[in-house]
C-alpha cells in the first residue's frame, strides 16, 4: 500500500479536538471434529479474527495484526498484514490470545486486546451457536478511538473503501444485543430508584419513631421530677 509522504516525520502534527471512532469485532469460531484426532489429540478447528464492524477495508490504516497464541504452538507469534485479519489452527484446549493492532502511522500507538479462545459452550452471553452441530462463535464488539489523530492518520482513517460489495453481516446481532443491554440497564436503574425510595421511607419512619421515643422519655423524666 502506498502512503502519503508529505506529512513529515511527525505525521503532520496532531489535529486537536478531532475524535474518530472505528468499531471492530474480534473473536473466534470453532468447530468440533466429532472425535479426538489420533495423531495429536486435537478436537477442534478454530479461527481467531479481527474484522470491521462496518463494511470497510481496514488495511487503509492498519499495518498489521499480531496474534500471540499459546506457547505450545510451534510458532506462537502470527502476523497478518492484509484482510482478512485471521489465524486458523487446530487444538483441544482454551487459552488467552493476545491481539495487537499496529497502524501505518508510527506515531499512533498499537492497540492491544485479549480474547479467550472458546471451543466449548459455557452459557456465556458472548457465545452463540451456528447451525446445530456446526460450531460455536465467541465474539465481542469494541471501538478503537483516535483522539487528536495526526494529519496522516486522519487522512488514512477518512479514506477507507468498502471491503466487499456483498452483504456485510456478523454472526452476532450486536444491535439486538445493544437493545437488550440498554433495557437491562434501564430496568436496573428503575429497580434502584424504587429501592432508594423504599429506604428513604424506612429511614424517615425510623427517625420519626426515634423522635417519639425521645419525646416519651422526656415526658417520663419530667413526671419523675414532679413526683
Amino acid at each position: 500500500m502506498s502512503l502519503p509522504t508529505d506529512f513529515g516525520p511527525d505525521s503532520g502534527g496532531r489535529i486537536k479536538g478531532v475524535c474518530i471512532v472505528k468499531p471492530i469485532v474480534y473473536g473466534n469460531v470453532a468447530r468440533y471434529f466429532g472425535k479426538k484426532r489420533e495423531e495429536d489429540g486435537h478436537t477442534h478447528q478454530w479461527t481467531v479474527y479481527v474484522k470491521p464492524y462496518y463494511n470497510e477495508d481496514m488495511s487503509a490504516f492498519i499495518k498489521k495484526v499480531h496474534f500471540k497464541l499459546h506457547e505450545s504452538y510451534t510458532n506462537q507469534n502470527r502476523i497478518v498484514v492484509k484482510p482478512p485479519y485471521e489465524i486458523s489452527e487446530t487444538g483441544w484446549g482454551e487459552f488467552e490470545i493476545v491481539i495487537k493492532i499496529h497502524f501505518h502511522d508510527p506515531n499512533e500507538r498499537p492497540v492491544t486486546m485479549y480474547h479467550i479462545l472458546k471451543l466449548f459452550h459455557s452459557g456465556n452471553t458472548n457465545d452463540i451457536g451456528l447451525e446445530q452441530g456446526k460450531g460455536l462463535v465467541s465474539e465481542s464488539y469494541d471501538e478503537i478511538v483516535f483522539q487528536d489523530p495526526t494529519q496522516l492518520m486522519h487522512h488514512l482513517l477518512t479514506n477507507t473503501k468498502q471491503l466487499t460489495l456483498s452483504a456485510w453481516d456478523h454472526n452476532t446481532n450486536f444491535e439486538e444485543k445493544k437493545k437488550k443491554t440498554v433495557k437491562t440497564i434501564q430496568d436496573a436503574k428503575h429497580k434502584v430508584r424504587l429501592e432508594v425510595v423504599l429506604l428513604k421511607n424506612r429511614l424517615k419512619l425510623a427517625r420519626e419513631t426515634i423522635a417519639q421515643f425521645k419525646e416519651e422519655i422526656a415526658k417520663l423524666q419530667e413526671n419523675q421530677y414532679v413526683i
